[in-house]
């Protein structure tokens, strides 16, 4: 009889036996487990299973609805507004996102809405997108019981809209932080309701005066955008060009007007001057440190102020004022009135091509630059929440 080695290889009958079951290469080891194909296809499935894809809104609002709300949302600011450009839809529409995650949204919003025929595209002068509301569009916010009227005219004759477009920006910053916020012309139609006719007209927030050749000139400011806070108003100016003499004395009587009640019974409280190029913010901050270095060596009394830097670019405005004591005297103390903030207009995030790749893009709400630079003294800005979640509010129709 032939004996077979202990040593010897299985032969090809044994192996075939062996297939599908565990194998053992030598005594000893550890058997291993070869899985077959389906296996393997049904262990991949049940993993991905397990790891759920988070699709964002839509894992809570159905995708229709979610479109829906997005274009009421951009239409009711076209309609506001009269006038809007991509990035607005991205501010208004998106602002708990990444900046090109939110441009790109945006984006894909307003081609979907162009190609309903909702609202229109135009090129200005200085080539600008821009995007009026067409009479389909207003008939849509009509019928969601919205008071709405076409602006594709007016647009359309419209050559260099920047200063107009950039403050519209700031006031849809300032609602995308939970903020009510007005346009220079909305503020003007608060503070002239209910005048009759033959009454005067207000025509400013702030009533200021300053010495100019041996003169006083008087002159009613007004703000670019202003938002309402829980301490008070803060004051927006969009600085697309060089201020002349005239205008670098009116931002001096206005930062040392910080503190000051205005006519609706709010308190001013912050003054924020963004600047188009580097060469206006320098300047702007070259009129603010000189307030300081006349101002700051002298005692707070009467109606003297300090402006001191404390960060760049951010300038505390400090008064004294009169405190009670206890027994019924009173006493002066230097207070903190509120700020002065200068920093640079984001001129650079409409021309942002989304694929670009490389810098980390600045200046949006995730970097705490908008609606404005904090300082270091307030509490900084909560995290956006998405405006899609909330019940949307139908402005007045503010167009003209």
């Amino acid at each position: 009889m032939h004996q077979r080695d202990e040593h010897e290889a299985p032969t090809a009958h044994a192996a075939h036996a062996n297939h599908g079951t565990s194998s053992v290469d030598t005594v000893g080891e550890t058997p291993r487990h070869t899985l077959s194909t389906e296996d393997r296809k049904t262990r991949a499935v049940g993993a991905v299973a397990r790891a759920k894809v988070r699709r964002g809104l839509s894992d809570t609002v159905a995708t229709l609805r979610l479109r829906d709300a997005i274009w009421r949302r951009a239409l009711m600011m076209a309609n506001r507004f009269r006038v809007i450009r991509t990035i607005d839809v991205a501010a208004g529409c998106f602002p708990e996102r990444p900046y090109k995650a939110a441009l790109t949204a945006a984006q894909r919003a307003v081609r979907g809405m162009v190609k309903a025929k909702l609202l229109r595209r135009y090129r200005t002068d200085r080539f600008q997108s821009v995007c009026g509301l067409t009479a389909p569009g207003a008939a849509s916010l009509q019928e969601a019981g919205i008071d709405a009227s076409s602006s594709v005219r007016r647009v359309s004759d419209m050559r260099n809209p920047e200063h107009r477009l950039w403050l519209q920006f700031l006031v849809i910053a300032c609602e995308a932080r939970g903020l009510r916020a007005q346009t220079e012309s909305e503020v003007l139609r608060s503070l002239n309701k209910g005048t009759t006719a033959g009454q005067p007209m207000v025509q400013g927030l702030v009533s200021v005066t300053w010495t100019r050749g041996g003169k006083t000139v008087r002159q009613s400011l007004r703000p670019d955008a202003i938002s309402y806070e829980a301490d008070g108003v803060t004051f927006f100016e969009a600085d697309i060009s060089k201020r002349g003499a005239n205008r670098e004395a009116a931002l001096s009587a206005l930062a040392v007007s910080i503190g000051r009640t205005l006519p609706g019974g709010e308190v001013l409280r912050r003054v924020v001057v963004f600047c188009k190029t580097d060469r206006i913010r320098l300047r702007a901050l070259a009129v603010l440190r000189r307030i300081g270095a006349e101002q700051n060596g002298k005692v707070l009394v009467g109606d003297r102020v300090h402006v001191r830097e404390s960060e760049e670019g951010v300038f505390e405005v400090w008064r004294g004022v009169e405190e009670k004591l206890a027994d019924g005297r009173s006493h002066a103390v230097d207070r903190r009135m509120g700020h002065v903030i200068v920093q640079a207009l984001p001129t650079w995030l409409p021309k942002l091509r989304v694929e670009a790749a490389g810098e980390p893009i600045v200046g949006w709400f995730s970097d705490g630059l908008l609606p404005y630079r904090r300082p270091t003294t307030m509490a900084p800005w909560p995290a956006c929440t998405s405006p899609l979640l909330r019940p949307a509010r139908a402005p007045g129709n503010t167009g003209g």
